[in-house]
């Protein structure tokens, strides 16, 4: 989703802003930036250019109601809570400064979509690891398939609530129409998330730092 500013009051757009730029300079200074390593780095590089045109592809009936694939359990999984909300956060400023998003509704949009999407991917991990069996079907499936397409819909849900409350749409709408678009494009989220997910555990384990292969794979001399 992609608020415009205009549609909300501008003291919520301010909170917003105000909260969440101190948020993301507590997040951006508990990350242990040198202790990463280059790979890392460059993977996280890598995820958030690819990121960004998953972003640009994307299509909307009404503003603030936009349709684009998110990423936010991807990134949970490849780097973390933590580099996943900068990183979604950087996207969200590059369009911005590309003229496709409204800087002023960066806030509203980070705190309202991209921090429940990611609290999704990250709770469905720790679940996981705690109740279900250390599988490589599991992982893949239970946390990359399934989690991504429920963080996709729960940021989406959280995003409509939002534009309900503020009384941009009316709630008929919001709920019959566009609920609608977000169940289907959950699916794609999914699909996504769980394929590319699949296919760097197999040939880029080191790229996935939620990815232990002496857990789900039983292997003890270290990674590929």
């Amino acid at each position: 989703m992609d608020f415009p500013a205009a549609l909300f009051p501008s003291w919520l757009t301010l909170a917003a802003n105000g909260l969440a730029l101190p948020l993301l300079a507590a997040i951006a200074w508990s990350v242990p930036w040198r202790s990463l390593s280059p790979t890392a780095l460059n993977a996280w590089m890598g995820a958030c250019v690819l990121d960004l045109a998953m972003w640009l592809l994307r299509a909307g009936l009404q503003p603030g109601l936009s349709f684009h694939l998110l990423g936010a359990a991807l990134f949970t999984l490849l780097m973390g809570p933590r580099l996943a909300l900068l990183a979604l956060a950087l996207v969200q400023a590059a369009l911005a400064a590309a003229g496709q998003a409204d800087w002023h509704g960066l806030g509203l949009n980070w705190l309202a979509t991209v921090c429940p999407a990611v609290a999704v991917a990250a709770a469905g991990l720790r679940l996981a690891r705690r109740f279900l069996p250390p599988h490589l079907f599991v992982y893949v499936f239970v946390n990359g398939f399934l989690a991504g397409g429920v963080s996709l819909f729960v940021a989406a849900g959280c995003g409509t609530l939002l534009l309900g409350a503020a009384g941009a749409y009316p709630w008929e709408a919001l709920l019959e129409d566009s609920l609608l678009f977000y169940f289907l494009l959950a699916w794609s989220e999914a699909f996504t998330t769980g394929l590319l997910l699949a296919i760097l555990v197999v040939y880029k384990p080191q790229w996935v730092a939620t990815f232990d292969d002496a857990r789900y794979l039983g292997v003890r001399s270290g990674r590929r």
